[in-house]
């Protein structure tokens, strides 16, 4: 009997690393028998700022790594233009609607493609719900799942797991099995994970 592997990727929207690790987990995971589920992290929940693309850190880290990594991957990147960077609460409140509609995998990476590749301010409700449409899901009811903050207190559990029980500080993070991975990874690296948490099940 095959054993589905189990993986959860900590991430946040606002993360370029995020979007170029769930770019290297979809590559070692094609072909394979896993469950990957999306978990939610904010780096900079509100009332905390927000980082401005134009600022010398996001600058300087652009230039020197992400721009870099991006190029090594294959993956094309632009550094958005909203500033600051939105927060993603909203976003991730939409990803638990997402879930709930089979569509969680759909919707994250449409988020990470309007943020990252298309410089679309996910902080827009209005956004959000053209970016869920296009991700296969009901436009008219993300949007009142949104207005009615339905997912507020969901959201609110999962990132105080994230926070407490995982004791996460920063993403991305690959669980693959019981193993914890932090930062940006190899598909090498996480394919090697995925066979050490079904060696048996798990094709090669």
């Amino acid at each position: 009997m095959r054993t589905s592997v189990a993986i959860e990727l900590y991430a946040d929207f606002a993360c370029p690393y995020c979007f170029l690790a769930d770019c290297v987990l979809k590559q070692a995971t094609a072909g394979r028998d896993v469950n990957i589920n999306r978990m939610p992290f904010e780096l900079r929940p509100y009332p905390a700022p927000t980082l401005r693309p134009e600022g010398e850190f996001v600058q300087n880290a652009w230039r020197n790594s992400v721009a870099p990594l991006a190029g090594q991957l294959g993956v094309e990147v632009r550094l958005p233009h909203v500033s600051p960077l939105p927060y993603t609460r909203l976003a991730f409140e939409g990803l638990e609607f997402a879930k709930d509609h089979g569509k969680g995998a759909e919707y994250f990476s449409r988020v990470m493609r309007g943020m990252w590749q298309e410089r679309e301010d996910i902080g827009d409700p209005a956004v959000l719900t053209r970016l869920a449409a296009e991700a296969g899901l009901p436009g008219d009811a993300f949007q009142l799942a949104l207005e009615t903050r339905q997912y507020r207190d969901r959201l609110d559990k999962l990132l105080q797991h994230a926070y407490q029980e995982m004791a996460i500080t920063g993403v991305p993070v690959f669980v693959i099995g019981k193993r914890m991975l932090t930062g940006m990874q190899s598909r090498e690296t996480l394919i090697s994970a995925i066979k050490q948490a079904a060696p048996h099940d798990v094709g090669s």
